[in-house]
């Protein structure tokens, strides 16, 4: 009887040693602000939106985008923490097609500070690019008493101030959205990290892509996109300018009606005034005072004359036959299918 009762007291002992050093194992890896960070980012990394915003304790309303694609369900938002920062700005990039491609995800630091939270960096390729974040985490509380659990002492969320200049339309990692007001920063919650291409394509218009890194918690980052007229409607504006002018030469006249050259004599005229584009203004547009508007600005041009005239004075005959200086100003603005109004710019 004694040796069966030292027999499971020694199989109890070893029961207790294994779970005591498979707690002490699990909460140094999994269950430790390392593992807790490191399954936050491994959720970025897979595109899993849902789980990543559930291990971040972020919850969002059912009509903000990782609802509706594939994110958390709807739960109100509180004012602290996540709540204030995701309160600060549209949820439309938070969405796993927005997502960035998170690699090689590697520790580089744990620190405790003197609070009792930890600052555990980790190292990583962010859509190909090296990067590094550090998140401020603390102890929550025990899973079974024994297990830790961990909180982001600081929410993983990174304010965009995004400026488009020229347009509202613009895509974000392939993702396409719209700003409130053109011209004027808005501001959007990331997830921490994140990297967004932001470019503008559409029929006339274009922008050089911008890369929107956000790799600090509650930092905010700022970025401008700068849409400028792309070389399809430059050469649409410069075919109907020239168009226009070429309708001009066709007036018999000194001065064409409704035309930006003329030529004012004091001479009688003999002949038909024979006009014809010498050369035309080169098109480059600048945006507008006016939204979806854009300003060709006053450029020089010329035309030529020919007409044969008779002097006042002594009655002799001569031929004009120059080129006449001018310049030429026109205003840009979209109309319904991709159709553009160009109207001209006289000196007031």
């Amino acid at each position: 009887m004694r040796r069966e009762l030292v027999t499971w007291s020694v199989v109890l002992g070893l029961i207790i040693v294994a779970f005591a050093t498979t707690v002490i194992v699990l909460n140094s890896t999994i269950y430790s602000s390392t593992g807790f960070v490191r399954s936050y980012l491994g959720a970025l990394a897979r595109h899993d939106m849902s789980s990543a915003l559930e291990i971040a304790d972020i919850y969002l309303p059912e009509e903000h985008g990782a609802a509706s694609d594939g994110g958390a369900g709807a739960t109100p938002i509180d004012t602290t923490g996540a709540g204030s920062l995701l309160l600060a700005g549209s949820h439309e990039l938070l969405r796993p097609s927005a997502l960035s491609s998170l690699e090689d995800i590697e520790l580089v630091d744990n620190v405790s500070n003197p609070d009792g939270t930890e600052t555990v960096t980790f190292s990583f390729e962010l859509d190909g690019r090296p990067a590094k974040s550090s998140f401020t985490v603390i102890r929550d509380a025990n899973n079974f008493g024994v297990f830790s659990t961990w909180d982001f002492a600081t929410p993983p969320l990174t304010i965009v101030r995004l400026t488009v200049l020229n347009a509202q339309e613009f895509t974000a990692n392939g993702s396409e959205l719209v700003v409130p007001t053109q011209d004027v920063p808005s501001t959007y919650v990331v997830l921490t990290p994140s990297s967004f291409e932001v470019s503008h394509t559409s029929h006339y218009l274009k922008a050089e892509p911008i890369v929107v890194s956000a790799t600090a918690p509650g930092d905010t980052v700022r970025a401008r996109l700068d849409v400028v007229a792309n070389e399809a409607m430059i050469a649409q504006v410069q075919r109907e300018v020239n168009e226009y002018l070429d309708e001009c030469a066709t007036q018999v006249v000194l001065l064409p009606t409704g035309c930006p050259f003329g030529q004012p004599m004091s001479n009688r005229i003999v002949t038909t005034p024979e006009w014809s584009i010498a050369d035309y203004p080169p098109v480059t547009l600048s945006p507008g005072s006016e939204p979806a508007s854009w300003l060709m600005p006053a450029t020089d041009a010329a035309a030529h004359l020919k007409v044969d005239v008779r002097s006042i004075f002594d009655g002799s005959v001569s031929t004009f036959d120059k080129d006449v200086s001018f310049s030429a100003s026109y205003l840009v603005t979209f109309l319904p299918d991709d159709e553009l109004l160009i109207t001209a710019q006289y000196p007031q």
